[in-house]
């Protein structure tokens, strides 16, 4: 278990159960918790490992032993397949590069050894059913996908043990204080947030709860997604099905029950949820570039380079921009609610990175800080959606050429006025604003935990 943390609706786990069953063999769950992974922090590993915990419970109620190791899966799994004498491997599907090496390494050590298989349980249609080429956008894959849906879009069955107890090594009693402790230090200058509560029962909670549930409650507001300064037009769901705490798949049967009640909301939400994230997914998995400006199209990448080094009206230095100090209170407002929230607006994105390719020395730079900042304050950073977001932003991925201007040579642009045109600006800053305030005063009451300390800034970049 590497990518998807849940018990539930999870395919990976669910065939593994089937093949133990078939071969009469008990089945485990394995996580290899490494010490860095890109540029997350105490935010994210804080969120993960109490996500995992309430995967260990789940696991526990239907007898299916769970196991935490440290270092490096290429040692840690083999290892472990060989003490317990296992048959058969499971992996996680991943499209990220790192993923991707770390399950090479592991199969490099046991391909001789032991059958593997990899399931991809986070994508409704699997990745490479979907296409098997890099999609030029929406348009291209949206078909491919649809029509697939009536064999992929279904129910789960339901979670039950492999029929067999774990005779092999037992699990050894994970501290999970002790470990939460360890990672909330390492990564003290990005801290947890406390709006979203972490773990597969509070996602599914997030997602059908009767009180604030999306699919129940608030889906009706989601035609108002693209409105900053309407932040319950959001699902709220992105950290959850980051993290794999609950599955797309899941979140698109629920809310294809309330179609008829809502059908312009769902409809956009399943675009969104399943067409656009499957473009994502299909960008990282094709496309080895997908975090670099080799990554864009041709056009793109001549047309910026081409530019690259048209005369900025401002140029801002890193520490400017992560400490949210330029001239733009607008894009001050969108840098402090990734920074204290954990989580910028959807389409403040799109504009927070187009004013970073504005106001940096060239486009190398300018995705490398979006890309940056993105993974290190983002609850649901280093995600094929956030790399995606910066590339679309800054190098045009999914998009089409523009009128040619100074700097952004055939990219789209956008400004202020035109955000001014689209919502109430001055509502968003207020609402950021209010955010943080909040924030600091729950620090000088000395009512804020740890998952609410104030974030430290620094200048640490790669």
């Amino acid at each position: 278990m590497s990518r998807d943390h849940r018990t539930r609706d999870n395919w990976a786990l669910l065939h593994a159960i089937s093949q133990a069953r078939t071969k009469g063999v008990p089945v485990a769950v394995v996580f290899n918790l490494v010490d860095k992974f890109l540029d997350a922090k105490a935010r994210h590993f804080g969120f993960m490992l109490r996500g995992l915990q309430v995967v260990e419970q789940n696991l526990k109620a239907v007898g299916i032993p769970f196991f935490i190791f440290r270092g490096k899966a290429e040692d840690t799994v083999p290892s472990f397949i060989e003490r317990c004498n296992a048959s058969l491997l499971v992996m996680d599907y991943s499209s990220l590069r790192i993923g991707r090496q770390w399950r090479k390494a592991v199969c490099q050590k046991v391909d001789s050894v032991v059958e593997v298989m990899e399931v991809d349980a986070h994508n409704v249609v699997p990745i490479w059913c979907a296409s098997d080429k890099l999609e030029y956008g929406a348009r291209t894959i949206r078909t491919k996908i649809q029509r697939q849906l009536s064999e992929f879009l279904t129910e789960y069955p339901i979670l039950e043990s492999s029929g067999k107890a774990w005779d092999s090594e037992p699990p050894p009693c994970i501290q999970w204080d002790s470990l939460i402790a360890d990672v909330l230090r390492e990564g003290a200058e990005v801290p947890e947030v406390s709006w979203c509560e972490p773990g597969e029962d509070a996602a599914l909670e997030a997602l059908m709860g009767k009180a604030t549930g999306f699919v129940n409650i608030r889906i009706k507001n989601y035609e108002n997604r693209n409105d900053p300064s309407k932040p319950t037009g959001l699902s709220g769901l992105s950290p959850y099905l980051h993290y794999g705490h609950i599955s797309a798949q899941r979140c698109a049967l629920e809310a294809r029950k309330v179609r008829k009640m809502h059908p312009k909301a769902v409809d956009t939400f399943l675009e969104e949820l399943i067409v656009r994230g499957g473009l994502a997914e299909n960008f990282c998995h094709y496309q080895p570039n997908y975090d670099n400006l080799n990554g864009a199209w041709s056009w793109a990448r001549e047309s910026l380079m081409i530019h690259a080094t048209d005369k900025r009206e401002v140029l801002y230095t890193y520490e400017e921009l992560e400490n949210a100090k330029t001239h733009d209170t607008l894009w001050n407002a969108a840098q402090l609610e990734m920074v204290y929230y954990g989580k910028m607006h959807g389409y403040m994105r799109m504009y927070w990175a187009k004013k970073i390719l504005e106001w940096t020395t060239g486009p190398e730079e300018a995705l490398a800080t979006a890309i940056y900042l993105n993974d290190k304050y983002e609850l649901d950073g280093r995600d094929p959606n956030g790399y995606v977001g910066c590339m679309w932003s800054i190098c045009g991925i999914h998009d089409q050429g523009w009128k040619e201007r100074p700097v952004f040579g055939k990219i789209r642009y956008m400004n202020l006025a035109g955000c001014k045109r689209k919502f109430n600006v001055d509502g968003y800053i207020m609402n950021v604003n209010q955010m943080v305030a909040k924030t600091k005063k729950r620090l000088r009451d000395g009512t804020a935990s740890s998952s609410t300390a104030k974030p430290v800034l620094t200048t640490n970049r790669r």
